[in-house]
């Protein structure tokens, strides 16, 4: 049994006991889990180990890298520029970004970077581990390439692009690629452990990823035979996994959108600016009306990339995915969060005032919806 350390309020016991049972019937390893109500730190739970050899206890600072959870720090860059005047979501791509106009996407939109619909979602030519850690190697590609459908028509899951195009339109825009802007305008000022890539000097306190089990992994190759050229092309070019998602490589690059390294804390306080309406330990980030128009839904479509392994239609916001009538992200439809490769969770329900972070280092098989953080959504809820 797995030592859980931390806070909870005696209210929220039941996601204690969810958390605990991770350990015991969901093969967690090592894993934190944060919640916040109306601001304030509600649960704030950890345990376990940080590597395979269970050498490191999971600490209360423990950093993993949490996948796509990092796509809506990356998204709330762009939607701070566009609170300030700077971004039109509804303006051309090519208007920040001119050689993005190329191979026929001059009426592509920064909406539709945002809600996965620019058509880019991975690379048509063979695309190296080496080559996706060079940023502006891979924004000249994506630049250059011509979309795998009519772009603004449906949604296809941008695993890896989704960073490069949000956070190329950032630079242009600020001067600064996503991971110094987020520094400087929010986990900086916020006081948020939570950084783009992993900075020198951080490797100590890092979790060490672990693949899934063996028969997942098959299962996986399983779901991975039956893609479409789309699907292979967001999902694996190129293939990346706990191994390189370790390597000082990974660390060291600029993958805004599965590159983010933080604590269960960070990513509730991220997803608790949202939860907040725009505001975060009394300070404003965004805008009440730029908060909302994060999960202004783009309309529900069979995803190109995802759709065929989760099997239902999905919704996606601008940035996030809308929980919906699947309860994702809880039983209200207009909560919203972010899923990460592997089992990691971000959650804002503004209605309720609540945001969750959870992040773990033992992957799993699933595509998104993982038992270990749908477990604790549910008990969450349950006490609401």
């Amino acid at each position: 049994m797995a030592e859980v350390r931390g806070h909870c309020e005696a209210r929220f016991e039941a996601v204690r006991s969810v958390f605990e049972e991770n350990f015991r019937e969901r093969d967690d390893l090592g894993a934190a889990v944060t919640v916040t109500l109306h601001g304030e730190i509600v649960v704030d739970l950890w345990g376990g180990w940080a590597d395979a050899a269970r050498t490191r206890p999971w600490e209360r600072d423990t950093v993993v890298n949490v996948w796509s959870t990092s796509k809506a720090p990356t998204a709330l860059c762009a939607h701070i520029l566009a609170d300030r005047g700077l971004l039109d979501l509804d303006a051309p791509v090519a208007r920040y970004w001119p050689e993005f106009a190329a191979a026929g996407k001059e009426a592509v939109l920064v909406r539709h970077l945002l809600s996965h619909r620019s058509g880019l979602a991975g690379p048509r030519d063979p695309h190296s581990f080496a080559q996706l850690c060079d940023w502006e190697l891979t924004v000249k590609r994506l630049a250059a390439q011509e979309p795998w459908w009519e772009p603004g028509t449906r949604s296809g899951y941008h695993a890896m692009t989704f960073g490069f195009l949000v956070g190329e339109v950032v630079r242009r825009v600020s001067g600064l690629l996503p991971g110094a802007f987020l520094e400087r305008e929010v986990t900086g000022p916020l006081g948020i452990d939570f950084t783009i890539g992993l900075p020198d000097g951080e490797a100590g306190r890092a979790a060490e990823l672990v693949h899934p089990p063996t028969a997942a992994t098959s299962e996986q190759a399983a779901v991975f035979a039956q893609l479409t050229p789309t699907a292979l092309a967001a999902l694996a070019n190129p293939l990346v996994g706990a191994d390189e998602a370790n390597s000082p490589a990974w660390r060291a690059a600029e993958v805004p959108a599965a590159n983010g390294h933080g604590t269960a804390r960070a990513v509730a306080a991220l997803y608790g600016i949202l939860a907040g309406r725009g505001v975060w330990d009394g300070q404003r980030v965004l805008s009440r009306e730029a908060a909302e128009r994060v999960r202004e839904s783009q309309g529900a479509c069979r995803d190109l990339v995802l759709g065929a392994g989760l099997g239902r239609d999905t919704e996606i916001g601008l940035g996030l995915w809308l929980s919906g009538p699947y309860g994702s992200y809880g039983p209200n439809p207009r909560a919203f969060g972010h899923d990460g490769y592997g089992g990691s969770c971000g959650l804002a329900d503004p209605e309720a005032g609540v945001s969750l972070g959870y992040v773990m280092n033992r992957m799993g098989p699933h595509i998104a919806d993982d038992p270990r953080k749908m477990a604790l959504v549910e008990a969450l809820y349950s006490v609401l």
